[in-house]
């Protein structure tokens, strides 16, 4: 019993280390804010959905962020999709699977599988990386089959790794750092928002009505409580000659 616990306690410590060591950033996300959404939407469909689907998620949907068909038609269907119809990649799962490696998984669930603030740091993880297949890695994900699909608006980091004696162990510890060594369409505060709105959309996609099933648990949770003052009040009332 004491392994089997102490384990599960170990469990974050192993996911921590498998994710590449690196400290996960707080996402500024906020699911209210439409207008985000609307910036995170766009965003997703010009580069995310060229080589991953989100099959779960219909274009309609996309009403719940404040757009009209209309707008929905004119700015996030380009290939002659219909409203109704999932978000599904543009380019043949083959082709990924032989560029890459492997076939880009559908990002449907993502935001609640890996979480806003996993995919907040990824996208701000990447740096260039001659060895790798595309070029590209990622602190967070190392030798991710992944290329940075947003360089041009980053930019181009790179991985400084120093190396430290301890003074009083003598052991050697390597630091490492990204640097940004060539600026991209957007200043880092800019890309860092560009991110936010990405993963924000991200999180409201895994789940479309959890702004609403929040808000609804909340007015359940009051009326609940005011039903309890009710009853209270009523046993008091009823029982209060009763000796």
């Amino acid at each position: 019993m004491k392994k089997i616990l102490a384990l599960l306690l170990a469990l974050p410590i192993l996911a921590w280390a498998s994710a590449g060591g690196t400290p996960l950033e707080r996402a500024p996300i906020n699911l209210h804010d439409r207008l985000s959404l609307q910036r995170g939407a766009q965003v997703f469909v010009n580069n995310c959905l060229n080589c991953h689907s989100a099959s779960v998620m219909r274009y309609g949907r996309l009403t719940d962020l404040g757009l009209t068909e209309a707008q929905i038609k004119e700015n996030l269907l380009f290939t002659g999709e219909k409203i109704g119809e999932s978000m599904v990649a543009s380019t043949n799962p083959a082709i990924s699977k032989a560029a890459f490696g492997v076939v880009p998984p559908d990002l449907s669930l993502v935001g609640r599988s890996r979480g806003p603030d996993w995919l907040y740091t990824y996208m701000r993880s990447f740096y260039r990386d001659p060895g790798s297949k595309t070029g590209w890695n990622n602190t967070l994900f190392p030798n991710v089959a992944m290329p940075h699909v947003l360089w041009q608006q980053q930019g181009e980091q790179a991985l400084q790794v120093t190396e430290r004696m301890d003074p009083n162990t003598g052991d050697v510890k390597h630091t490492q750092k990204l640097v940004l060594e060539r600026a991209g369409h957007l200043s880092p505060v800019e890309y860092d928002k560009q991110v936010a709105d990405l993963v924000n959309y991200l999180a409201f996609m895994a789940e479309p009505a959890q702004a609403d099933r929040k808000m609804w648990g909340i007015l359940v949770l009051f009326f609940l409580a005011g039903f309890f003052v009710l009853a209270l009040m009523l046993k008091t009332e009823y029982w209060k000659d009763v000796k």
